[in-house]
């Protein structure tokens, strides 16, 4: 059976009108395939159940930067030593 996307667009709406969002799912999924270059048969047999979307701010706050990630082997510095911080060659710190 040779299905365009006119035709899935149609069932899509109908299902949608019927309440069946499980059947309106598939059938958009299957029009993104074919538009994206995939045959009526491909898109078919696809399995699109697997396909996620990104989830919100798993690139960052509102940007296209993805989350920074430290490279292997990378371990963050030491702390300071506080019972030495502020005391230099010329004596105490002063505030």
């Amino acid at each position: 059976m040779k299905e365009t996307i006119a035709t899935l667009t149609e069932k899509m709406e109908a299902a949608a009108k019927a309440l069946d969002f499980e059947e309106a799912r598939r059938c958009r999924d299957r029009i993104n395939l074919m538009r994206g270059g995939a045959t009526s048969a491909e898109a078919g047999e696809a399995d699109t159940s697997g396909l996620t979307r990104q989830q919100p701010g798993a690139m960052g706050l509102g940007t296209s930067q993805q989350r920074m990630t430290p490279p292997p082997g990378w371990k963050p510095p030491a702390k300071p030593d506080l019972m030495t911080t502020g005391h230099g060659r010329r004596g105490p710190r002063r505030s």
